[in-house]
């Protein structure tokens, strides 16, 4: 072992330790490409092998183990480079050292340390030596102008293994003597077990036991079919506690109460209230969006080993450190007595990276109880009504145009509830007088010059567990903005495009994206019959988005996407490849939550429960999307998210253009398309 992150083995491979968890965003190809570009490995060899729990491994950011916040490549960008090129330097001294030469006659190639007379060794044949070699302090890193790997679009090194079945996600794992567990918990969040009747459960074959746990009720059996039908029979009977009678409505109503009146104030510049009393026109609007659930492909898993004095796990983790730790607190265990080995993700969006650690403490929870080893399994249904959902999320907003068209006043006024509060990452997220700053991101912000704008926030607490949602509070921020510059545009008379555009003169980047979108899509040119244009435009995760989404309304008065071009700019890019799929990702994700996506609640229970009642968007309903990566010299910033919070304003956007109706409650109705 060179160092944590690379292993030479005399067979020519080299493993690269990847400390960030693959959820099929590409980071089991992208960082390896960091590394490998300094290294000057042979790209062929290349092997990929997750990290274990350790501070080695710790987010350059965050102090902590983790994935998220599309911080992969821009938190490794530079550590990574620098590894690959001290181990290329430690590797180059093992070489003068064993021809007695000077470093300076001797280069690395290709997997090889090449000596000026042509005499050779390759990476294999040194890699012990090199081992035993002082890491040197200061490293040289290429100059961009010679980078060979870093901006090529090479293929993934993981899609052979996905493709042939032999990649292990945590729903695959199995150790020996393993058992399996579905875990029924309350229907209503909060709940208690009042009273449980087991008897059914436990005459069905194959299941072992049933315990109580703290998250519910456990059937434990020899595997998933025979737990899943034993817990089926269970007779509880719940004590819902003190959210029995939350609903959608009720918190609607309640939100649009609470919106009427100014909350916290997270920005204000000039004298919006003045601005808008002397505005030429006023428009004031109210936008919704519901809770809604991540729904990864695979869904939420844990296999535990607990011993008396350790504790193994497998799973598909977004959040290593503080997953560990919970697991310890359980088990009554040091943290670095758990151990963590991190599988394949089958989907993640955030929930795998929950701050209550909820599926990893269930199944250490489940461990305990039983004294074997289990692997707890959620179904589907569990998935979706399971909670750690998106937050609901009410905003009033109110602005003002003079005579000219130019917005004079602007007030936002945005209700829901805080994800950041109770978490490790409160102290440095909320505010000392309660703003959580992701309640606010992508409206506190805005890129347009309003000279009077204040943004204010109340948050609210509601008995249903929420946390970060892919793009986080910019996928409800995005729609509201932009639907409502759109709003404004319509009022001022302008094209939405040229009313955005003057707005961002002392935004240059903005500006860029804006432009080419505007320009690949046709901009202002001729559609076919019954179809239309929609534009938005907004910056998350330090990358700038533009798109243009095109539109029509099919016989039953859906909304159907044909077209979505969109610009960015993310920074330098490692691979193109990684940059469209992600794009295109993070397109369909923002659309099938636009669409169709809602989670809803009546009596304090969730209504829906699989894909047949909170739908995804389908390969058929699918648009074309065309991406366009503006060149950039800055370094890498985040490609996972930023795409989807501005695919919903585009749509909404586009079926005003088409309808003359505003949509301004997410997910769209087909009631709302009708045109007028």
């Amino acid at each position: 072992m060179l160092n944590p992150f690379v292993r030479i083995a005399s067979d020519e491979t080299v493993t690269i330790i990847v400390n960030h968890s693959e959820m099929g965003q590409g980071v089991y190809t992208s960082l390896p490409m960091l590394l490998a570009e300094e290294l000057e490995c042979d790209w062929s060899k290349i092997v990929v092998e997750a990290a274990p729990v350790d501070p080695s491994y710790n987010h350059t950011q965050w102090g902590v183990q983790g994935t998220g916040g599309s911080t992969s490549v821009s938190s490794e960008w530079e550590r990574l480079r620098k590894v690959g090129a001290t181990v290329r330097e430690m590797l180059i001294a093992a070489a003068a050292d064993t021809w007695k030469v000077d470093k300076e006659s001797c280069q690395a190639q290709n997997g090889r340390v090449i000596h000026s007379s042509g005499k050779h060794l390759t990476y294999g044949q040194l890699a012990n030596k090199a081992a035993t070699i002082a890491e040197p302090k200061d490293v040289q890193l290429k100059d961009p102008s010679e980078f060979k790997i870093i901006g090529k679009p090479l293929k993934r090194l993981d899609t052979p293994e996905k493709t042939n079945g032999k990649g292990v996600f945590g729903i695959d794992v199995n150790i020996p003597g393993m058992l399996v567990a579905v875990v029924s918990r309350p229907p209503v969040f909060g709940g208690k077990v009042r009273n449980l009747n087991a008897d059914k459960a436990k005459a069905v074959p194959g299941v072992k036991d049933v315990v109580q746990v703290p998250s519910g009720v456990a059937v434990v059996a020899s595997g998933f079919w025979a737990a899943k039908v034993g817990r089926d029979t269970l007779e509880i009977v719940w004590d819902d506690g003190d959210n029995a009678t939350l609903s959608t409505d009720g918190i609607r109503e309640h939100y649009a109460e609470l919106s009427k009146a100014p909350g916290i104030v997270a920005r204000k510049d000039g004298d919006p209230q003045q601005a808008l009393q002397k505005a030429a026109k006023v428009l004031s609007s109210e936008y919704e969006v519901p809770y809604l659930a991540h729904a990864p492909m695979e869904p939420l898993n844990c296999v535990v080993d607990l011993r008396a004095d350790s504790c193994e796990i497998w799973t598909g983790t977004q959040a290593q450190t503080l997953h560990r730790i919970a697991a310890a607190q359980v088990a009554g265990l040091d943290p670095d007595k758990v151990k963590i080995h991190t599988t394949l993700l089958g989907g993640a969006f955030g929930r795998r990276g929950n701050p209550q650690a909820d599926f990893v403490v269930m199944a250490v929870q489940v461990a305990k109880a039983i004294e074997a080893p289990v692997k707890v399994v959620w179904t589907r249904e569990d998935d979706t009504r399971g909670g750690w959902y998106r937050p609901m999320w009410h905003d009033r907003i109110t602005g003002g145009i003079d005579s000219d068209g130019n917005i004079v006043g602007w007030r936002h006024t945005i209700v829901g509830q805080s994800i950041m509060t109770g978490t490790p990452s409160e102290a440095v997220m909320v505010s000392s007088d309660g703003i959580d700053e992701t309640s606010v991101e992508g409206a506190k912000d805005i890129p347009y010059s309003i000279p009077n704008i204040v943004v204010d926030l109340h948050t609210t607490k509601i008995g249903v567990p929420v946390q970060w949602w892919r793009s986080v509070g910019h996928s409800h921020t995005a729609f509201v903005v932009e639907s409502f510059m759109d709003e404004l545009a319509h009022a001022a008379c302008k094209d939405p495009y040229e009313f955005r555009h003057n707005l961002l003169a002392n935004q240059p980047r903005h500006r860029a994206v804006l432009e080419l979108a505007a320009q690949k899509a046709g901009w202002g040119t001729a559609l076919p019959e019954g179809h239309s244009r929609g534009i938005a435009l907004h910056k998350s995760f330090s990358s700038f988005v533009a798109q243009v989404a095109e539109v029509s309304l099919s016989s039953s008065e859906e909304a159907h996407v044909h077209r979505v071009v969109c610009a960015i700019d993310c920074g330098r890019v490692v691979n193109p490849n990684t940059v469209e799929a992600q794009v295109q990702s993070g397109i369909v994700y923002g659309l099938s939550a636009a669409l169709y996506g809602a989670i809803t609640l009546k009596d304090g229970r969730v209504q829906q429960s699989n894909f047949n009642n909170y739908k995804m968007l389908t390969m058929n309903k699918a648009p074309k999307v065309e991406v366009h990566i503006v060149s950039s010299q800055e370094a890498p910033t985040g490609v996972g998210e930023p795409a989807t919070p501005p695919i919903a304003a585009a749509v909404a956007n586009a079926i005003f253009a088409l309808t003359g109706n505003r949509i301004r409650r997410l997910p769209v109705e087909i009631k709302e398309l009708k045109k007028v």
